[in-house]
């Protein structure tokens, strides 16, 4: 299993890692998040921001993805963990919720999240993710109009 060499510059994403922990305690084994992951993990981010992977292999390239998040992001909590567990396929499904602030702006950030996880030899072998990435535009000061024309208004209007 490859190494991860400090945990400490995962920190802003320390509220993720404990609700994975608790949402597959049982199904996977390991210490940490990424003790959790295969080497050769498939990660597929199926809604996502521009400028975000898609689809990423191996522990490694994970650890290396969200090694920087704490820059961007920084999560205070995750909660709101349903859990659903398919035993004949290994595949969990987790849904739940985080909050925090976004680094460059200060501005509050909160998201749902869907996580569906195969499981292999208690080891997490493919990860497909959801999430709202307009909530990730609103946190960062993007702008959703420039991205995505016509559809920042309508998320605002959403919120009324």
């Amino acid at each position: 299993m490859t190494a991860i060499d400090d945990l400490d510059d995962f920190a802003g994403l320390d509220p993720f890692f404990r609700i994975i922990e608790e949402g597959i305690n049982g199904f996977a084994g390991g210490d940490h998040f990424f003790d959790l992951l295969a080497d050769d993990v498939v990660f597929d981010y199926v809604i996502t921001v521009p400028g975000y992977p898609r689809h990423v292999v191996g522990r490694s390239a994970a650890a290396e993805l969200y090694q920087p998040y704490g820059d961007t992001i920084v999560l205070d909590r995750c909660f709101d963990l349903a859990i659903h567990h398919d035993r004949k396929s290994g595949v969990v499904v987790l849904e739940y919720a985080s909050e925090g602030r976004a680094v460059a702006t200060g501005a509050a950030y909160a998201n749902r999240y869907i996580s569906v996880l195969t499981i292999v030899d208690r080891k997490v072998t493919r990860w497909r993710d959801y999430l709202d990435q307009i909530v990730v535009f609103d946190a960062l000061g993007w702008d959703p109009d420039a991205l995505l024309p016509g559809l920042g208004s309508a998320h605002e209007a959403d919120r009324l």
